[in-house]
């Protein structure tokens, strides 16, 4: 049985038997659009577009939000210790079940004539639970799981993707820095840069980098966020396959903990590289992730209780091949086959028995990627 369905502005074909992704034209980081509400902006322009944004255009069912307080929300305002410790529950209050709304828009242009472009909106379910806790380490996996209102008006079969994770770590000594050019460098952290400080390390569906950053966490009361250095990452999915006006994201993040979940704010110019950086464009972007209940996870679970240990051997072969040089760089696509494909069909074959598929990571791995 297949859905073809048009997500995060790509064309996507679905195969529910095993839930596999077949990719027609690329791939979306982002969730089912439904909310088209339009909140500030370009007033001043007489362009009715811009009040329509674009994203995803297939529909999910209604979810039912959890209005309770998160036991680590709870935790947090009882926590009378270090400020380290508060640290980490404010970064393990970020585990749980959660609708994620996702909104960007671009504020500003910088140069002449330039026409912004249309706010995007997209939504999606996913949960978040730690897949790793150290005394100074935890990391976040993202695990999405998806039902579509089919054109018949009935609600299709689990659709489940691994989706993006986050790595925090306490006074990282040692950054793997975006340079531009789908290349990564290493980049030391002195000791008083980084003293007191949590790294944010973000990673792609395949788990290959996708930007670092390190900053301290805020602790009041009722009130925990965390604000990182500005960073440079790579297009995010929703510009890829649209835009080639500009080469890389200059951005800042903050991560807030919030009673029902958490918010992730963004702040980004839009950069053209040269012999000098050009700003094209500013946008500032809203994730937002609220706390749902009564939703059927159970083919998510199911998916990583059969594959965890796939991907913990993906995470591991990754670590060894950025550590091996001082630059990496990566190949998205090698004789018209893409990295993620390669490894969420490979994750597929793992889940379906083929246990030798675990040994063909790293081959996948180094054809994908060029050591400086």
């Amino acid at each position: 049985m297949y859905l073809t369905v048009i997500w995060g502005g790509f064309l996507i074909r679905l195969r529910f038997h095993f839930s596999i992704f077949f990719i027609i034209l690329s791939f979306s980081l982002t969730g089912l659009a439904s909310d088209t509400n339009y909140m500030f902006g370009w007033s001043h322009l007489d362009d009715t577009e811009l009040k329509i944004p674009r994203g995803g255009t297939s529909s999910g069912p209604d979810v039912q939000f959890d209005d309770e307080k998160s036991e680590y929300w709870i935790k947090l305002q009882e926590k009378k210790g270090s400020s380290f410790e508060k640290d980490k529950l404010a970064i393990l209050a970020m585990q749980g079940e959660f609708k994620a709304n996702f909104d960007f828009m671009e504020t500003m242009g910088f140069v002449s004539n330039y026409k912004p472009q249309k706010p995007y909106q997209s939504w999606g379910t996913e949960f978040v639970i730690a897949i790793e806790e150290k005394e100074d380490f935890i990391s976040l996996q993202h695990i999405m799981v998806m039902f579509f209102e089919q054109e018949d008006g009935t609600i299709s079969k689990p659709v489940v993707m691994k989706h993006w994770r986050q790595d925090w770590k306490y006074e990282d000594d040692k950054l793997n820095s975006y340079i531009g050019n789908n290349t990564w460098a290493e980049n030391h952290i002195s000791l008083n840069q980084r003293k007191g400080t949590w790294s944010q390390s973000v990673y792609q569906v395949d788990d290959s980098p996708r930007y670092q950053a390190y900053g301290k966490w805020t602790h009041y009361k009722n009130f925990s966020s965390w604000t990182g250095k500005e960073t440079w990452r790579v297009l995010p999915r929703r510009e890829t396959t649209i835009r080639n006006d500009y080469d890389l994201i200059i951005g800042t993040n903050i991560h807030t903990i919030t009673p029902d979940g958490w918010v992730h704010e963004q702040n980004n110019k839009k950069v053209i590289m040269g012999e000098k950086k050009l700003v094209l464009a500013k946008e500032i972007g809203l994730a937002r992730y609220q706390r749902i209940k009564d939703f059927d996870w159970e083919a998510g679970k199911i998916f990583w209780k059969n594959t965890n240990i796939f991907w913990q051997e993906v995470r591991k072969k990754w670590q060894e091949r950025l550590s091996s040089s001082k630059k990496v760089t990566i190949i998205q696509e090698v004789k018209g086959r893409y990295l993620f494909t390669k490894f969420f069909q490979l994750a597929r074959s793992y889940e379906n028995g083929d246990k030798k598929a675990i040994d063909k990571i790293y081959n996948v791995i180094s054809e994908h990627t060029r050591i400086n």
